[in-house]
């Protein structure tokens, strides 16, 4: 049966081609493949001399030779350098098979078969980088044929499904993977034939032959095709990832361990009551941690006893008869309620199942794994009930700051993973915070005392003063039956003799509400020291109120953009004592800065009641000052307004228990409260004691604050202002006029340092600055020195080189100021600094060391 060569056969890359010399020594016959191998055809080829045709000029005379020799009778085989037409004289190197033959006349002629001998060496380059490649792989690899059978798998396929490379010739995938995962291979197989796109990272499950772990694996498949680019197969290329799968269920275990624990964060704690953070803890580990859970409390730390929290559990070593009593504070479970009994506290009565009922009092057994736990404060494992269906519980001693205040179980159910060793390490976690809650709470009815005696430390003293401003200030906590709160008020010195006057309250009651005080007390002394606008200081202030804690329930937006026309918001959901605790890290302040210059202030409003100002012989009225939002809720910005205020003007500035009862509504307070300063011009402390006792506050439901200041605008005397062109004699004509405007106010002891720290001042307005310079001198309780500029870089100091020339004035003013700085205005910045008036002393000198620190 005759046949032929079908494309994609070995011929087509080894190169072999054939034609023969006749008599003549000329070519006589010339195959379609010897075309191809030489690119020349047929009618130009047949009738030359092969040797002209394609041998080098400096080989011929010896090729002439040997074909005479072929046409004698001689058989020949070799190598010969050949021209490759159309390759630019490249030569190339073919094995020729020369074999004489007869024609049919007897006469002598030749048939040369031809290989390409760079063809040769590219397959046998070829072969022995895929037998590495395929041989060597430390991954699995396997070739599939068309029908699906393995061709060919290498040694590491071999390994893990048994046997040796050549016993999987002819396999399926049926005989490596279950039903379902080997008709999704042999899909995925009929797909890549199919469609010659390449699959990768084809995840596959199955069990290797004498093993009895599962793996997996990552499989990456492709079409192979012959020379022609017809598909013989499909490659497969095995890795295993069995250890990348249990790292990523580790580690998302872990993440599961992590969000419980920063659930447990946000959760637990948020009560200063025993039982409600036991109950806490069980919503955050039942059903997210564990199936079933109880919690009991030393009996001493539930009634208060003044004695040590050691004493409660030394009963375990003074005796061996149990533990020290405890009481059944929480359970939880996330399984049938028709399962009582199963796990201590859920539904049993200590009599019918032995486990302690909710809110009972017991011990546990000396040796039993509970009693073992609260003995040593290690967890152990208590052992399940073979007839039951809990079959692992963990007994976590609850330990704060190495005190066992008491134990918590935590216990799976049938069909879920027992504890591991993570398991364990976040129980104990779990425990440890919810018993440093439990312990706070113990020590807050004993440290109550002193957080309120803290909480009024937190004030200001009870005269402050300030420049233009005769101040006076009340502050009522409420009655001894009411817990702390968060109240406050201040008044802060700002450079160039204005005035911060602040007042806010935190919402809510109790310890947090005091400490979040605190920090937002601190948070604005800070803020003013930075001389930022008072919009600037409530928006940072915003934002450390939102990082004290996370403003929670649905009430964060009662009373504010309600009906009724009122444009501050109602604080008495806010002020309920069952509204959500998270609520004290909400807040509301008012912030206002006086300038004395110009007796104009600038008000700011967070969520707070609206200043009250009452002008000589005027009735008192309510500031339009925008209420804003309160400090925490975030995402709106806060707006100014510029009040002038005249001369013997009252403010005043105050928290909602002044104004605000229950017995009357808002609006009724704030009238009382505005007809309560018809007489402003009595003195300040008389209005102080006037609107306390004229209100009805109802006073002990809230603490009270109540800051009023008569407004005194510095005398057109004690200012000094002049504009300078921004030239290079305006630093004499600064000098000139800071030393006159000094000698008129009999500050002569002044002169000298003003003139060279003016100099220093005005020179680096010019020299950085931008615009025309202002120069304005303020004369209170101290002098305060300003020059004004354009310019919006604001000066640094820093330390000049030995041979730098200049480099050194703010050293200067530093060095001979009681105080200076620099702040931002709309139209550029202020630089200062203070001094203080003379006391009939001599100034003190400057010291070697403070002249060397400038060097």
């Amino acid at each position: 049966m005759w046949q032929s060569s079908p494309p994609g056969s070995i011929y087509d890359y080894i190169r072999v081609a054939s034609f023969s010399i006749g008599p003549d020594g000329l070519i006589e016959q010339w195959s379609r493949r010897a075309a191809g191998l030489f690119g020349m055809a047929s009618d130009e080829v047949v009738g030359r001399d092969p040797v002209e045709a394609f041998m080098p000029a400096e080989l011929r005379p010896d090729a002439h030779r040997r074909v005479g020799e072929i046409l004698d009778g001689k058989e020949w085989t070799g190598l010969v350098p050949f021209r490759i037409p159309g390759e630019n004289a490249v030569r190339g190197l073919a094995e020729i098979y020369v074999m004489p033959s007869e024609t049919g006349a007897g006469e002598r002629a030749a048939l040369c078969i031809v290989v390409d001998v760079r063809a040769l060496r590219r397959i046998e380059t070829d072969l022995a980088a895929s037998q590495a490649i395929f041989g060597q792989s430390p991954f699995g690899f396997v070739l599939f044929g068309t029908d699906f059978a393995v061709v060919r798998a290498n040694k590491r396929f071999a390994t893990v499904f048994g046997g040796e490379a050549d016993d999987h010739r002819g396999r399926t995938v049926e005989d490596y993977l279950a039903r379902p995962e080997a008709e999704r291979l042999s899909a995925t197989l009929e797909r890549v034939l199919e469609t010659g796109e390449a699959v990768t990272d084809l995840q596959l499950v199955g069990t290797p032959p004498g093993s009895l772990g599962r793996r997996h694996w990552s499989m990456n498949l492709y079409r192979v095709h012959s020379g022609s680019g017809r598909p013989v197969g499909i490659a497969g290329l095995a890795t295993d990832v069995t250890q990348r799968h249990i790292a990523a269920r580790e580690a998302a275990s872990a993440r599961r361990n992590l969000a419980l624990l920063n659930e447990a964060s946000a959760r637990i704690g948020n009560s200063l009551d025993l039982e409600t953070t036991a109950r806490e803890l069980l919503d955050v580990a039942v059903p997210g941690f564990c199936d079933l859970a109880s919690v009991d409390l030393y009996q001493g730390l539930l009634t208060g006893e003044e004695a040590s929290p050691a004493s409660w559990g030394r009963h375990h070593q003074e005796s061996g008869t149990g533990s020290a009593e405890l009481r059944r504070v929480a359970h939880a479970s996330a399984v049938s309620d028709a399962l009582p009994g199963v796990l201590p506290g859920v539904g049993a009565d200590a009599g019918d199942s032995g486990q302690p009922a909710l809110g009972s009092v017991h011990r546990y057994p000396f040796h039993s794994p509970c009693a073992v736990a609260l003995r040593t404060g290690r967890v152990e494992d208590v052992p399940g009930d073979e007839r039951g269906f809990v079959h692992s519980t963990l007994a976590v001693p609850m330990v704060a700051h190495d005190i066992v205040v008491g134990l918590v179980q935590f216990s799976r159910t049938k069909g879920s993973e027992p504890f591991g060793e993570r398991d364990r390490a976040l129980a104990t976690e779990l425990a440890a915070r919810a018993a440093v809650c439990i312990d706070n709470a113990r020590l807050y009815r004993r440290e109550h005392e002193r957080a309120l005696i803290l909480q009024r430390s937190l004030l200001p003293p009870g005269d402050p003063e300030a420049a233009g401003l005769d101040i006076a200030c009340r502050y009522l906590p409420g009655n001894t039956a009411t817990e702390v709160g968060g109240d406050w008020f201040d008044v802060i010195e700002l450079p160039g003799h204005r005035t911060a006057l602040v007042v806010g309250d935190v919402m809510g009651r109790g310890l947090r509400a005091a400490v979040a005080m605190g920090e937002l007390r601190t948070a604005v002394r800070t803020l003013a020291l930075l001389d930022l606008e008072p919009a600037e200081v409530l928006s940072a202030l915003d934002e450390v109120a939102r990082g004290l804690g996370t403003p929670g329930g649905g009430e964060r937006s009662d009373g504010f953009g309600a009906g009724g026309g009122a444009q501050w918001p109602s604080r008495a959901a806010h002020k309920s004592r069952e509204a959500d605790l998270s609520e004290v890290y909400l807040a509301t302040c008012v912030y206002a800065v006086y300038d004395p210059v110009t007796r104009r202030c600038t008000f700011a409003n967070a969520g707070h009641l609206p200043p009250v100002v009452a002008e000589p012989g005027e009735p008192a009225l309510l500031l339009d000052v925008p209420p804003g939002m309160p400090l925490g809720v975030g995402g709106e910005p806060f707006e100014e307004v510029e009040v002038e205020l005249k001369e013997g003007s009252l403010l005043a500035l105050y928290t909602d228990g002044l104004v605000e009862s229950r017995d009357h509504p808002l609006d009724e307070g704030l009238d009382a409260f505005r007809h309560a300063l018809a007489e402003p011009s009595q003195p300040l402390e008389d209005v102080c004691d006037h609107v306390l006792t004229t209100l009805d506050t109802r006073h002990g439901e809230d603490d009270i604050a109540l800051l009023m200041a008569r407004i005194q605008g510095l005398a057109p005397d004690a200012v000094g202002d002049w504009r300078l062109p921004r030239e290079l004699r305006s630093v004499a004509r600064a000098r000139e006029l800071a030393r006159d405007q000094l000698t008129a106010w009999g500050l002569d002891d002044l002169v000298d340092t003003t003139e060279l720290l003016v100099s220093e001042l005005v020179t680096n307005a010019l020299r950085y600055g931008e615009g025309e310079i202002r120069l304005r001198l303020l004369r209170d309780r101290t002098l305060v020195c300003e020059v004004w500029d354009a310019g919006l870089v604001q000066p640094r100091r820093r330390r000049a080189r030995d041979t730098d020339e200049g480099g050194r004035g703010l050293q200067l003013v530093g060095l001979l100021s009681a105080a200076w700085g620099s702040r931002r205005t709309p139209r550029g910045k202020t630089v200062w600094f203070e001094l203080a008036l003379p006391d009939g002393e001599p100034a003190a000198e400057l010291s070697v060391e403070q002249l060397l620190s400038m060097y």
